[in-house]
């Protein structure tokens, strides 16, 4: 079979354009509006977002994004320049083993949406 099934994760965005440059401008992915709706790719990474009025949707959000990619990403995005969200915090976070085993790093959206991505260390 060549058409596997995914899963896709479908966060909230609470200003959709916001979404969209951040995405793009910040993370290096392609996007696609239709209206109210956003589609961002970045190779085999795909998000979708609604638009939500209240901030307890993305704040309270994450996926995770698992892959022999990871590494190749988090020296990408460390180059990028992603910044820090209003209170002074970091959007991405050191890429280390984790206590479980996974080597991760982490990203906050510009809405507090939360994109974990990690592998395991033989996996580098």
């Amino acid at each position: 079979m060549t058409d596997l099934a995914r899963a896709i994760p479908v966060l909230a965005s609470l200003n959709i354009d916001e979404s969209r440059r951040f995405y793009t401008e910040k993370l290096g992915f392609v996007a696609e509006l239709y209206g109210d709706y956003l589609i961002v790719r970045r190779d085999e990474i795909e998000l979708h977002f609604w638009l939500a009025d209240d901030r307890i949707h993305p704040e309270n959000t994450s996926c995770y994004i698992r892959g022999g990619q990871v590494p190749a990403l988090y020296d990408d995005l460390s180059t990028r320049g992603i910044g820090v969200d209003p209170i002074g915090q970091e959007r991405l976070s050191e890429f280390v083993v984790r206590p479980w085993g996974m080597k991760e790093f982490y990203v906050w959206d510009v809405h507090g949406n939360l994109l974990k991505f990690g592998c395991a260390p033989q996996e580098i």
